[in-house]
């Protein structure tokens, strides 16, 4: 009886750490993206010829960075937590849809990684 206990309250506590985390909050790199992302589509706006910048809005309003053809920087908020989400995308009936090979950082996990910016950069001198 105890095991049945013990294995429905890790169940309950997986379900509950599921609902704390944004949909977009994976780091797992090796998914392949699809049209079982939790994200509601988005679509590409063009940017502002005044602009100089690569700044651009999707549909929903969000300010994203095109870091390649696939792939994407958005600033968003989610459940009142501002978000860097660093995320491929993939193409469907004509849209650009989030996929799950990303990961979204904190304001803080962001201004971390900006700190380590000469260390990457050093180590990356020294490997190539």
């Amino acid at each position: 009886m105890a095991r049945g206990k013990e294995t429905a309250r890790m169940g309950k506590q997986k379900k509950e750490e599921s609902k704390k985390r944004p949909p977009s909050d994976s780091s797992e790199s090796d998914s392949d993206s699809g049209p079982d992302d939790k994200e509601p589509p988005t679509k590409m706006a063009k940017s502002d010829a005044s602009s100089s910048s690569s700044r651009r809005k999707n549909e929903s309003g969000e300010t994203y960075f095109e870091l390649e053809r696939n792939k994407r920087v958005t600033v968003r908020q989610f459940r009142g937590t501002l978000y860097v989400d660093i995320r491929e995308f993939y193409e469907k009936d004509g849209k650009n849809l989030p996929g799950k090979k990303g990961i979204a950082l904190t304001a803080s996990m962001w201004n971390k990684l900006k700190s380590l910016k000469d260390d990457v950069d050093e180590e990356i001198k020294a490997l190539a």
